[in-house]
């Protein structure tokens, strides 16, 4: 702590607005899954609390037996002025000067930042789409907004840098904000006191060489349908290069131009097309008849004017929020971003403002995992790229073929995502490959159409298998029951989570829209408040009590997002509780019957986070487990609603939506459809058909 006030002290002035400065505390890993910070402690020091990061640590001692080791924790950024930590450090050299359970207990070390804690990147030119062009990320706390504002604007021509406030974006807490640095020296504007993270600006992700397109010379496609789309009251948007003015989506699909957005440029517009094609379509095979569109869609042009724009990240992202936070809309795909892989100790601008936008639920958002997938896993290159780690949105790769023996697509970015959010991409879907490329209608009436590979088309197309769904069913179910059904009904393979995700989705539309022989699916959606316990019967009926039960179980919550805490970035959780026997209690006299582990997560979560239990914040969970029938009567999901975004972001939890779907397959009883339908008529309701979508019935 004295160490910390000495560079503190050292800081000028001018660094320091109003005399405030952050430092770094971390907690003792042993204490952070009872508390997440020492809220009152800060408080009676006059200390604000403004953030954290995950971070490794070996305590000085602890509790347990043995020489301490390596384990994961929490640094928490804390501000106050500079001689409220001068108070601190001197009354921590006065023995006895804390009671014995004071929360100081829980306090493993303290430090000031360094430049070098601050800065990302900045020491590989790769990084840099624009010489001289940063990404700076204030801790941005309510109070002191104005302030810190001006003061950094002030340092930051102190030391060379002209900080663009007019294309700062501010979200939960944080504040980003371009800086161009063409003189000066980067540690000296590091040194700000409030400067959380320094980055060079990264490039804009449109192309990679697997996406260019080829004209398919020799392949016919039957004519485009001359069909209205099945539901028109379904709301789709794509936010990407534009269309061709005249091209033959026109009668799905209408182009807007984002405010601002400049000049079209050809290669946005082919890429754009094919993104819609791929949406209105699917993939396009020759000689098969084209479907009808489930949907219209609106077709947002964000991208334009200069190629080299060096500012078009925050312009793109500005005009996408700008239309969102405006126009409702059922379905939106995205398939662009950052050029940058996701980091676990930092959330980008382009994640938090697009979950903050998600989190009441109202939408599903498809986003294009990256095509970067070939690039070096160890250095963290090949993950998935921003903003596929939103945790409200689904994250698609690439399936590298329609066949039963699909793999994951070698361009195709690959996993973890960060925790909360660890299964990234969450599906793959069907994206291309070299000998099986994706193919699209064509840009005009006379030419032929196109093909190529990438996640920026396997994206639309998962897209496209929701709207159909909820074209199929009408508006009784929701973005995020339709999310849940996609997870659920995803084909899997050998392959690990961080490859696949939750698995392939299916490229027809019955197998999301027909219980096959032997099973039946059932979903349970809506709004769940903070603290609430809500019970979901397992409708097994009864009778069933020989051979073996397979139950498939998958949830998915929108949540409150915290920015300033990436390793608590989630805000709520369903905990789930599987009762599978009701004359089997929990203890003598309980009125529960006791629970059993259903959604384990050792296969895919790493054991420092099952020790700090933050596997329970995950927005999505999806298992399948056998049991004995004679093992399950009355079974159940108990689900409870955690919130922590009161201690996180200092507001009031909110009501969240939910989805459950859950699919029950015997070995022995082929009916259960019909036997459940029977026994749960008056609970349950059979979703019937709104719109007839074409769709095979196998035997």
């Amino acid at each position: 702590m004295e160490a910390a006030v000495r560079g503190f002290n050292d800081l000028p002035d001018n660094a320091c607005p109003d005399g405030k400065t952050v430092g770094v505390l971390t907690l003792h890993p042993q204490f952070i899954a009872k508390t997440y910070h020492p809220g009152d402690f800060l408080r009676e020091q006059g200390l604000t609390y403004v953030g954290s990061r995950g971070a490794e640590v070996t305590p000085e001692k602890w509790t347990r037996q043995g020489e301490p080791q390596q384990m994961e924790t929490a640094e928490l950024f804390v501000a106050g002025r500079r001689e409220r930590f001068s108070r601190l450090a001197e009354r921590l050299a006065i023995t006895n000067s804390f009671p014995e359970q004071s929360p100081i207990r829980l306090l493993e070390a303290f430090r000031a930042p360094s430049p070098a804690d601050k800065k990302r990147g900045t020491q590989n030119p790769a990084n840099y789409a624009s010489p001289g062009l940063f990404e700076a990320g204030l801790h941005l706390p309510v109070r002191d907004n104005n302030t810190i504002v001006q003061a950094f604007s002030r340092y930051a021509q102190d030391c060379g840098a002209v900080a663009e406030f007019d294309r700062r974006i501010n979200v939960g807490g944080l504040l980003f904000i371009p800086v161009q640095l063409n003189d000066g020296d980067i540690d000296d504007l590091a040194r700000f006191s409030f400067l959380r993270v320094l980055r060079p600006m990264p490039q804009l992700r449109v192309f990679h060489p697997i996406e260019r397109s080829a004209i398919a010379t020799g392949v016919s496609l039957p004519p485009l349908p001359e069909e209205e789309p099945l539901d028109d009251s379904i709301r789709m948007a794509i936010f990407d290069g534009g269309l061709p003015p005249s091209g033959p989506l026109k009668e799905w699909a209408d182009s807007y131009d984002a405010q601002g957005v400049g000049l079209t440029v050809d290669r946005y517009l082919q890429h754009g097309h094919m993104v819609t094609s791929a949406a209105l379509f699917g993939p396009l095979s020759a000689g098969q008849p084209i479907p009808i569109p489930f949907c219209s869609i609106d077709h947002y042009r964000v991208m334009g004017g200069t190629q080299d724009d060096p500012y078009v990240l925050y312009n793109t992202l500005k005009r996408i929020w700008n239309i969102l936070s405006k126009t409702p809309y059922d379905f939106v795909n995205l398939s662009l971003g950052p050029a940058l892989p996701i980091e676990d100790d930092e959330v980008h601008p382009w994640t938090s403002v697009l979950d903050e936008l998600l989190s009441k639920g109202k939408t599903l958002l498809t986003v294009a995992a990256g095509n970067n997938g070939g690039l070096d896993r160890e250095s963290g290159n090949a993950r998935v790229q921003i903003p596929s780690d939103c945790v409200n949105a689904l994250a698609v790769g690439s399936a590298d073929s329609r066949r039963s023996d699909w793999e994951r697509a070698a361009y195709s970015a690959v996993g973890p995502g960060r925790s909360p959010g660890l299964v990234k991409p969450d599906i793959l879907s069907f994206g291309g490959s070299a000998y099986e490329p994706f193919m699209f209608a064509p840009m005009s009436f006379n030419s032929s159409p196109l093909t190529a590979a990438g996640t920026s088309f396997a994206a639309p197309a998962a897209l496209r298998m929701a709207a159909g769904i909820r074209a199929h069913f009408g508006d009784h179910l929701t973005p995020l029951a339709l999310k849940a059904l996609l997870v659920h009904c995803a084909e899997t393979s050998d392959a690990p989570l961080d490859e696949i995700g939750w698995g392939r989705i299916p490229n027809d539309i019955e197998k999301f829209v027909v219980c096959e022989q032997g099973t039946v699916r059932i979903l349970y959606q809506g709004e769940i408040d903070p603290g609430q316990a809500v019970r979901m019967p397992i409708p097994l009926p009864e009778g069933i009590d020989s051979g073996m039960v397979t139950i498939s179980a998958t949830y998915c919550i929108n949540s409150p997002i915290d920015a300033r805490t990436p390793s608590t970035y989630t805000g709520s959780a369903i905990e789930p509780f599987f009762r599978p026997h009701v004359q089997k209690m929990a203890t003598d006299g309980s009125t529960h019957a006791a629970p059993k582990p259903f959604f384990q997560v050792g296969d895919y979560v790493p054991e420092s986070d099952l020790r700090r239990g933050a596997h329970k914040w995950e927005t999505t969970k999806h298992k399948t487990k056998k049991f004995r029938a004679s093992s399950l009567m009355q079974p159940v999901f108990d689900v409870r609603h955690l919130s922590r975004i009161e201690q996180l972001a200092g507001t009031e939890a909110e009501t969240v939506e939910y989805a459950l779907v859950l699919t029950l397959k015997t070995s022995l009883v082929s009916d259960i459809y019909n036997k459940v339908v029977r026994t749960y008529a008056d609970r349950l309701e059979i979703l019937q058909p709104q719109i007839e979508v074409p769709i095979t019935i196998r035997p």
